[in-house]
């Protein structure tokens, strides 16, 4: 690629929510990939992860996927894993005061973050760095010089604060401390570029670059990513909204979620999710704008895509044959567990000891939404003693051979 076509594909799926921000930032890009290369040397290009959870989906994954494309180009990526950030949570995304963890828990997730980030970056090329190897060292007398950089305006400008703030709910001192240990971060990796979703505007684009500049540093450029909706199509994906599309799961359900996404939400998924350029994604809505491509076909494209990037291409395609096979096809799938009826069971009873749902409330939710069928029949009562052998199914993609 030449300058012009690695900024397209770098600024691919950024949201600033300005346009002159977002091109002002795109213009430093252009400026430091030239200085680069005119120094022959890489970029240093960094997101930070805090380990609060072990359960990721691929909404967590559009920063490390914006990280391959950099690392593609040849520049060095650095994950940092936030161990000492992550005892005091960002409080970016959050409305209310985040639970402060343990390092304990904290390195017990972060093993689960490397490991599941290596399906998207390539382990051998990715410097992995932890933050607790400089913040754990600050002094009083640090935090003092870097605090005097900001004011306590600049933080209840923040929209989660201001609604904390009019709320009259609490906004504890320790969650500003948060940005000033995130922006010394991009000074101690001297950071060309800093990668993050749209929670983290101020922290990125205000405080890294305010400090990098009192401490003498180049500010980092912002990549600020756009925010995926979730399977509705409609609000960002969250597990505890359940229109998440999990990494630890299978190709076959993977795929099954990601065609289940409303073809409104498709350009954002081509956008952040995949390892398709600007071109690319612009030739595609160019082949749906004219009708020549149609939207199923780039649905199934966008699908077969992402679950090719964390199963490979085999497994892929493999999921998309059993989509056609049982959703267009109306056939089964071949490899439908079988499940050993004992009696007295329900049909509550079977969904979850047949881990179709992952809880009685579940189950019943499914039932009263005539989710539920055995044999094609829909089953209405959770309470009812299974009936009899056949194939039970649950919502779209779930299936379980009951036998005797």
């Amino acid at each position: 690629m030449n300058i012009e076509e690695q900024v397209a594909t770098l600024m691919q799926g950024t949201d600033y929510g300005d346009e002159e921000l977002k091109k002002a930032m795109g213009d430093e890009l252009r400026e430091r990939l030239i200085e680069a290369q005119s120094e022959d040397r890489p970029l240093r290009v960094y997101c930070g992860y805090d380990p609060r959870t072990a359960d990721l989906h691929i909404g967590h994954t559009i920063t490390m996927r914006k990280l391959r494309q950099f690392q593609d180009l040849g520049h060095q990526v650095i994950f940092l894993v936030g161990t000492y950030t992550s005892l005091i949570g960002d409080p970016s995304d959050k409305d209310k005061l985040r639970k402060t963890l343990t390092l304990d828990e904290v390195e017990k997730n972060a093993e689960t973050y490397a490991h599941q980030a290596f399906r998207v970056l390539e382990r051998t090329k990715t410097l992995v760095e932890y933050n607790d190897k400089w913040l754990a060292e600050l002094t009083l007398k640090d935090l003092i010089e870097f605090a005097s950089n900001f004011t306590i305006q600049q933080f209840l400008t923040r929209e989660n604060f201001k609604l904390r703030f009019n709320k009259k709910e609490a906004i504890y001192l320790h969650e500003t401390f948060y940005s000033i240990m995130q922006a010394y971060d991009a000074y101690k990796l001297k950071a060309d570029v800093q990668v993050g979703g749209t929670d983290q505007l101020f922290n990125i684009i205000t405080a890294a670059r305010k400090l990098m500049t009192a401490l003498g540093e180049k500010p980092n450029i912002g990549i600020i990513m756009g925010i995926l909706p979730g399977t509705d199509g409609e609000v960002r994906m969250s597990k505890s909204l359940g229109n998440h599309i999990p990494l630890n799961t299978d190709a076959e359900d993977m795929y099954g979620k990601v065609m289940s996404v409303p073809d409104k939400a498709m350009p954002l998924f081509m956008r952040l999710v995949t390892r398709w350029t600007a071109s690319e994604v612009e030739q595609i809505e160019i082949t749906l704008g004219d009708g020549s491509l149609h939207p199923r076909d780039a649905k199934m494209n966008v699908a077969r895509e992402i679950t090719a990037i964390f199963y490979g291409e085999e497994a892929s395609e493999k999921a998309e044959g059993e989509f056609v096979a049982v959703f267009q096809k109306g056939e089964l799938p071949d490899d439908i567990a079988d499940f050993k009826l004992q009696a007295g069971q329900t049909i509550l009873d079977v969904l979850v000891a047949g881990n179709l749902v992952t809880s009685k409330s579940e189950g019943r939710r499914l039932i009263k939404q005539n989710g539920i069928r055995l044999d094609g029949e829909t089953l209405t009562d959770a309470n009812q003693i299974f009936p009899h052998n056949g194939v039970l199914q649950a919502g779209k993609r779930r299936f379980l051979r009951v036998v005797e």
